[in-house]
């Protein structure tokens, strides 16, 4: 699972995340909810071990990333679909990632053919549509089949068809025990897809709670109300 504790994250005098205690567990889709500059991606990154935390700890499986012996074996994660050479192949990068994870290119087969992939394997992917990077972004964070997968925006860019795939592949994947936390502007979509909610804003968790807990209204509603007051950037703002 994964596991924030006490966490703080300071970048000048801006605090990204305030004392962040959060667990995440297996067997569910946690959405990851916040307005703009909530702290979300920083949160992420501190999980992956890209920031370090000012205070406090962020765990996989009860360890720093960084400590982690094989960490694609244990985490897959897409956080910025355009992190990809424009001028590798879809099967190249995939196969380059496989070759440090220790895995057989028949895994390579594999993904591809899983996102959907598998008829523009061979193309660079400099001529990728958005929606086709963020295919290859979660193909590569399943390369290594782990156990815990955290997806940042990953429907961004996706046609209906691919909307309800994705939906479908996490909730199946948290159904057979794995940790899916997923965050996304689209509020809507995590009401389909999400069985538990955290929800952050100016850094500091304001919900950590089943999908139900929110109330009986809808869930746009709700999520309008707890962020009221956390919201950074309005319409008409100068």
């Amino acid at each position: 699972m994964l596991e924030l504790r006490e966490v703080t994250k300071r970048y000048g005098r801006v605090i990204a995340v305030d004392r962040l205690s959060v667990t995440i567990h297996p067997g569910r889709v946690t959405g990851f909810l916040g307005p703009n500059g909530a702290g979300k991606t920083t949160t992420m990154r501190l999980l992956l071990g890209l920031e370090r935390p000012d205070t406090g700890t962020a765990l996989v499986n009860g360890r720093p990333y960084r400590a982690l012996a094989r960490p694609l074996h244990e985490v897959g994660a897409l956080l910025d679909a355009g992190a990809v050479h424009p001028g590798r192949t879809a099967r190249a990068h995939l196969g380059w990632l496989s070759s440090a994870a220790g895995l057989s290119r028949a895994r390579v087969d594999e993904v591809l053919e899983l996102t959907g992939l598998t008829s523009v394997a061979g193309r660079r992917v400099g001529g990728f549509s958005l929606g086709m990077r963020q295919r290859l972004g979660l193909a590569a964070a399943l390369l290594a089949d782990p156990r815990i997968l955290i997806l940042d925006e990953p429907v961004n860019g996706l046609d209906p068809e691919g909307v309800r795939w994705i939906r479908d592949l996490l909730r199946g994947l948290a159904a057979r025990g794995r940790t899916v936390l997923v965050s996304s502007h689209l509020i809507s979509e995590m009401a389909l897809t999400a069985d538990h909610l955290v929800v952050m804003g100016r850094g500091r968790l304001l919900a950590d709670t089943p999908l139900s807990g929110l109330g009986d209204g809808s869930l746009e509603d709700a999520y309008l109300k707890l962020t009221d007051r956390a919201v950074q950037y309005r319409a008409g703002d100068r």
